[in-house]
Order: structure tokens, then C-alpha cells, then sequence
């Protein structure tokens, strides 16, 4: 049975658009080490990609977060730098409107793994939603979330999202 690593939502606007903050870009290197070593191994890579229209302002993301970020066709929306250029034309792509993905979701349902990963951005949003998902569709699989791996623009935020992942038994290492 194949291990699986979910690269969450490391876009440019998340890294160093209109949402970036100081550290994300430094992940770059670990995020594209984990996607090697899973490729390497005959693993499964999934990417996530937060995904807007123009009428975000209206959303209740929106409403509540009035930055607009990764807009469809938008250079914020790509994937930033050498995670970027990882991706295959091959490879699971779920865009999401919000920050778990229900795709997403019902993939791993369907679809037993040995291992599942995750890594990217925000840690204390999409990463933190994502794993609990993807708990809930395999709570018998390990969950993972390394902590060199994914960040928050709040440290206290992302000391806390990891210890509340860790009370959900998701292994935080």
C-alpha cells in the first residue's frame, strides 16, 4: 500500500503575494525534499490550491478576511517556486473554495493509504482543516504533519494549531 503527501495550498499569494509572511518561502526546499523522496518511492503527491473568483469579497471568507488571494488565472494562485515547478501534469489537484476540500475528502475515502502526510500552508487554516478530513475519511491511517513543513503568519497560532492536531491524533513530528 502506497504512502500519500498532501501539499496544501503553498501558493504564491499564501508565500509572498497578498497574504505572504516572513518564513513561508523557506519551506520551499523541505516541501520539494518531502515531494522527491515520495516520488522516489512510487508514493501518491496531492496538491491543494485555495481557489477564488472575483465575487471573494462577498463570500463569508470574504466577509471575514477582505484580502483577495488566489484568484482563479491569477499568478497568486500557481504554486510558488521549486514546488511549483515539481508539479506533473500527472498529479490529483483539488481547488477548493474553502478550507477543507469535501474532493478531497471523498478521494481519501476511497482510496486506502499506508500513510498520509501533509505539509504547506496556513498551518492554522487549511493545513490544520485538511488533516482533520483527511482523520476523519481514514481514521485507522497515520496522519502526519511535520512542523518544519507548514507555518502560520501568527507563531502562537501555529504552536497551537500543532498541539491541537496532536489531541486529535495526528502525529505532529
Amino acid at each position: 500500500m502506497k504512502k500519500c503527501l498532501i501539499v496544501v495550498d503553498y501558493q504564491n499569494d499564501f508565500v509572498s503575494g497578498s497574504l505572504g509572511f516572513p518564513g513561508a518561502a523557506d519551506l520551499a526546499p523541505l516541501i520539494a525534499g518531502k515531494i522527491y523522496q515520495y516520488r522516489e518511492n512510487g508514493d501518491t503527491v496531492l496538491f491543494t490550491f485555495d481557489t477564488h473568483d472575483d465575487d471573494y469579497l462577498f463570500s463569508q471568507e470574504g466577509i471575514n478576511l477582505p484580502v483577495p488571494h488566489c484568484l482563479k488565472g491569477t499568478d497568486g494562485h500557481k504554486l510558488f517556486g521549486q514546488v511549483g515547478e515539481l508539479l506533473q501534469e500527472t498529479d490529483q489537484c483539488f481547488y477548493k473554495p474553502a478550507f477543507g476540500s469535501g474532493e478531497l475528502f471523498e478521494y481519501l475515502k476511497a482510496t486506502p493509504f499506508q500513510s498520509i502526510e501533509l505539509a504547506g500552508l496556513v498551518s492554522n487554516i487549511c493545513v490544520i482543516a485538511n488533516a482533520i478530513l483527511a482523520k476523519t475519511a481514514q481514521p485507522d491511517t497515520p496522519i502526519i504533519v511535520d512542523p518544519c513543513c507548514t507555518a502560520s503568519h501568527d507563531s502562537k497560532l501555529h504552536a497551537a494549531a500543532l498541539e491541537v492536531m496532536a489531541g486529535l491524533q495526528i502525529k505532529v513530528r
